[in-house]
């Protein structure tokens, strides 16, 4: 039997063809799957999102510290200034007394109506009344007798204090003279004062004399 010699040829040729057309090329090799690229693109956004978290997180973190030590510094500020608001309420309450203390004990009958309203314009409530009360007969008898005293404050201290009201310990030394006698012998006297917060004034309102 004859063989075709050429139509074995094109035979050959065909096949070789579509083995050839069949292999993946070199740029079908590295082009990447749909599955892997869209895993990368993933993993990008994942690691992405992780940085953004970890940034806002130290943010929050900061401004959360910042704050609390802007609130612990205005606490301390705040408490500074009540103990020296408080501090500058004692002194002054133990200020008033002192001067109380000297009003008290220092009478001129030259002045003893000008001494007499500078006690009641630093008195208050019921030892104010009491005083006025006592206010004119206690003159006649300072000008009657020209009686002359003066008091000096040889200390004091603050005793209690609680809101607008302080009690105080002063101790005086009192000298005294009169018509019948040109000069006596110092008194020492120890006196509580209580002092109080009236409508922004301090004023006294009791008096004790105290062993």
């Amino acid at each position: 039997m004859a063989i075709d010699v050429d139509a074995a040829k094109r035979k050959l040729t065909t096949a070789v063809d579509k083995d050839d057309d069949d292999s993946p090329g070199p740029d079908d090799q590295a082009a990447p799957q749909p599955s892997q690229q869209a895993e990368a693109e993933n993993d990008i956004d994942a690691r992405g999102s992780r940085h953004g978290s970890v940034i806002r997180c130290g943010l929050v973190v900061g401004l959360a510290t910042m704050l609390a030590l802007i609130g612990l510094v205005g606490w301390l500020g705040f408490r500074g200034y009540q103990a020296q608001q408080s501090q500058r309420q004692r002194t002054l309450f133990v200020q008033v007394a002192r001067q109380s203390a000297i009003n008290l004990t220092t009478i001129n009958w030259k002045e003893a109506d000008a001494d007499v309203q500078r006690i009641l314009d630093s008195a208050t409530g019921s030892f104010r009344q009491d005083f006025q009360n006592r206010a004119s007969p206690f003159v006649a008898v300072v000008k009657q007798v020209k009686a002359v005293s003066s008091g000096s404050v040889t200390a004091a201290g603050l005793e209690s204090s609680q809101g607008d009201e302080a009690k105080v310990l002063i101790a005086v030394t009192v000298k005294t003279s009169d018509s019948a006698a040109a000069e006596q012998d110092p008194r020492a006297w120890r006196m509580r004062i209580t002092v109080r917060r009236v409508d922004g004034e301090d004023k006294v309102s009791n008096v004790e004399f105290v062993p």
